[in-house]
């Protein structure tokens, strides 16, 4: 039930005739565990928060440096040096006194990622390398989670929902094609040292708040039921031109994790 400091608070959002008191209220029973409070994070906590998710769960071994600030908008300058997970929690907290925050000040792992992610509704990845990314993507299979994820380069980004452990939504009676995985997306991460990092190759730091808000309206999506999602469409930005595009991809039977022949199993290989 939503209190009347809630009712007030959520006004806008219940007045939409597709989110309403009962998409509310979802909101306010959701788990969502986000993987990084950096430039991604940083606006997909502040917007869920004040979206009213009733548990944000946050994990990142990092701690707020003065070059985060170009674009990790939750953290301030005197949060410098405090570990990113205590400086965001701050932050939610004033933002949103009814939201509960669960911190982890960790590096997620093949060892604790599918006891983290298990205890979630739902997985919002915005981490900064090829790693994490896969190993959130598997975890969130294994774990039967849906996961939506976003990456950015210097100018441009991307965004993707999976829920690859769920058939298609006009096909879950009589079987049919299983949703797309990540690596039916992306196959391979690419060569080591072939993608820059953002210390070497900068990034503009507005992008990370378009992608990261648009990565909260997809939580938001995801978590009340409305609108068409992104399973199977991989959304891209190009920030020199202006231009957003949208490609639609397709489960591979030959994927090693949810093909006919399925080799991966667990996360030892992330190990």
């Amino acid at each position: 039930m939503l209190n009347a400091d809630e009712l007030e608070r959520y006004a806008r959002h219940i007045v939409l005739r597709e989110v309403g008191g009962p998409g509310q209220a979802a909101l306010k029973r959701a788990r969502v565990l986000v993987i990084g409070a950096g430039g991604l994070g940083a606006p997909v906590l502040l917007y869920l928060a004040a979206a009213g998710v009733g548990t944000l769960g946050i994990i990142d071994d990092d701690a707020v440096a003065l070059s985060n600030l170009q674009r990790q908008v939750i953290h301030g300058t005197p949060e410098i040096g405090e570990p990113k997970v205590v400086s965001a929690a701050a932050a939610i907290a004033r933002l949103n006194p009814h939201v509960a925050v669960e911190t982890h000040a960790a590096r997620l792992t093949a060892d604790n990622a599918l006891a983290l992610i298990g205890k979630y509704d739902l997985v919002a990845d915005g981490s900064d390398n090829f790693t994490t990314r896969y190993l959130v993507s598997d975890a969130c299979y294994l774990a039967r989670r849906p996961l939506v994820t976003a990456a950015v380069g210097t100018f441009d980004g991307t965004l993707t929902t999976i829920r690859a452990h769920e058939r298609r939504a006009h096909e879950r009676a009589g079987g049919g094609t299983p949703n797309p995985s990540y690596r039916c997306l992306f196959p391979e991460p690419p060569p080591a040292g072939s993608v820059p990092a953002c210390a070497e190759a900068g990034i503009l730091g507005a992008l990370t708040g378009v992608l990261g808000s648009m990565m909260a309206l997809e939580v938001i999506r995801e978590i009340v039921g409305f609108g068409e999602g992104l399973v199977g469409r991989l959304m891209m930005i190009d920030a020199r031109s202006m231009r957003f595009e949208t490609l639609s991809y397709s489960w591979d039977p030959a994927n090693p994790l949810s093909g006919e022949q399925a080799t991966i199993h667990d996360l030892s290989m992330h190990k």
